[in-house]
């Protein structure tokens, strides 16, 4: 056989090889409902339909922007739903995965907890929402507890033994105390209140309003000035006294989330986070809202929070911002006070037996 005729054999050899495989995986896109490529394409598929309010069952809507922010929005649909026929939709449930195929651990972790007999994973997370901790506020957070727990009745409940028990609730995540995290960090979020008043409920400042007072300036450079994406603590004085209308609002976060919820007696001793220098106050961030509903987590000069007096007003933790001097200060006066009484009393000591014997005497 001739050199030429075994080159045109072995080239179709390979293009009858390249044609099964891409039967193969026609066909199994066929079977299984989606068309394979990379994720996004994986996605697309699904969210053709589901990312349309009209085009699916209430309740089975997803929002793909938000669901581009997930965790899971990287696995891909398929990750979770793997057998979805090619007759989708045909009136039949699609199945779902287990969580603790992949989070076996977290499984483990919450069944030792106070939530296990009373709700699954899907009670507190959708798991087309679900984001990482630090791509949420610390509000956010809060909204997932209170969907079971009344906010009323936890600050009643809570006013039990604690004081202010509104503003704390107000100002930590409920995992701050209810999980036994080991490091934490602050979060300190733009805030306005309707009217831009000091007074009144302070919430989170949308992306939207930031944005417009920005100007057309990335909104992070409302507090870093000069964009190294790094807050000094002269930053943060300027803002406060140039943003009439917004205002700095810090939360205390876990490093880490626990998923094993449970009541602290640590936690209801104020020295937790109540003490001078406290190393749970050395670490903070400025969170900034993203056009995607995440937040942009910028480092702040460390110590800020024990500078809050002066840098952030709407955020003081009594304990957490002493001033030496001013320890000094106090307590020369308290020498001072002490001087007459301590002297008078140790001169009269000195002199008893001199009184002792005009008395006698007279």
């Amino acid at each position: 056989m001739k050199p030429a005729d075994l080159q045109k054999m072995s080239l179709l050899a390979k293009l009858a090889l390249c044609a099964w495989a891409l039967a193969g995986l026609i066909a199994q896109a066929s079977a299984w409902g989606f068309s394979y490529g990379d994720q996004t394409g994986n996605n697309q598929a699904c969210l053709s339909c589901h990312g349309k309010t009209g085009e699916v069952p209430k309740g089975t809507f997803i929002d793909p922007q938000r669901f581009t922010q997930t965790a899971h929005a990287s696995l891909g649909c398929e990750a979770c739903h793997a057998t979805v026929p090619a007759t989708h939709p045909d009136g039949n449930k699609v199945p779902k995965a287990d969580c603790r195929d992949c989070h076996s651990g977290i499984s483990e972790e919450y069944a030792k907890g106070l939530h296990a007999a009373k709700t699954a994973c899907n009670g507190c997370h959708n798991p087309h929402l679900v984001q990482n901790p630090k791509d949420v506020s610390g509000q956010e957070i809060n909204m997932i507890c209170s969907n079971c727990h009344n906010g009323l009745e936890m600050t009643a409940k809570h006013g039990e033994w604690l004081p202010q028990s509104e503003l704390h609730l107000r100002m930590l995540p409920c995992i701050t105390c209810h999980t036994g995290a080991k490091d934490y960090y602050i979060s300190m979020y733009i805030v306005k209140s309707k009217g831009d008043s000091r007074f009144g409920k302070q919430e989170v400042a949308e992306y939207a309003d930031l944005k417009a007072i920005a100007g057309g300036r990335p909104i992070v450079s409302l507090i870093d000035t000069n964009r190294d994406n790094y807050v000094s603590l002269e930053e943060l004085r300027v803002f406060n006294r140039t943003q009439k209308s917004l205002h700095l609002y810090g939360m205390m976060t876990p490093s880490t989330v626990s998923h094993k919820f449970e009541i602290l007696d640590s936690r209801r001793n104020c020295s937790f986070c109540h003490t001078s220098g406290s190393g749970l106050m050395q670490t903070s961030f400025i969170a900034v809202p993203e056009a995607d509903g995440t937040f942009l987590r910028v480092p702040v000069e460390k110590g800020a929070v024990l500078d809050a007096l002066y840098a952030a007003p709407d955020f003081y933790m009594m304990g957490s911002t002493k001033n030496a001097k001013l320890n000094q200060i106090g307590l020369a006066i308290i020498c001072c006070g002490l001087i007459m009484p301590v002297g008078h009393g140790f001169v009269r000591f000195l002199t008893r037996k001199n009184r002792k014997e005009k008395e006698h005497q007279s």
